[in-house]
């Protein structure tokens, strides 16, 4: 059996800095499952089938990554798919104290799930879903931010023309 990850979070909207790190965990692991999680704190502006549709759209050329939903725990979801790793981008030290401490709990829930965290690519580190909606709820340039399809469906969220 090959080296399966699962890489989770919320993709409201996926980014370029998403995709970077699903490519580059692409070529260290034999599958990749992009999972859209629920996160009780954050507001979405795209639905759980939107963004799904999306991570589809945008990794369709990746052979081994496929896109899904959860919404319990994570480390259920790495069971039931048989995963030895979850795959994490890190932005900068500020995500680090927030990721070690879901790293610390997934691994008291799970021993057998290691987490994996790539650096982001530094021309991505300041980008986050947030910033991009914010910009695209003002009718700003997300070009370069995130992949043409996403965009799209900026502008058809926010009406821009």
């Amino acid at each position: 059996m090959g080296s399966i990850a699962i890489c989770p979070g919320s993709f409201d909207p996926i980014t370029l800095g998403h995709l970077d790190i699903i490519k580059r965990g692409a070529k260290v692991f034999d599958e990749i499952y992009v999972v859209v999680m629920n996160n009780s704190s954050k507001q979405p502006l795209f639905t759980v089938e939107e963004r799904l549709a999306l991570i589809e759209e945008v990794t369709k050329d990746i052979p081994n990554v496929k896109a899904d939903v959860h919404k319990g725990l994570l480390v259920e979801y790495a069971r039931l798919k048989k995963a030895s790793a979850i795959l994490r981008g890190l932005r900068a030290v500020s995500d680090f104290e927030y990721e070690m401490q879901i790293t610390a709990m997934n691994r008291k829930l799970e021993e057998n799930v290691e987490t994996f965290f790539i650096m982001t690519n530094n021309q991505y580190s300041f980008l986050s879903s947030s910033i991009v909606k914010e910009v695209a709820k003002y009718h700003g340039s997300v070009s370069g931010l995130v992949p043409p399809a996403v965009e799209t469906a900026l502008k058809q969220k926010f009406k821009t023309p």
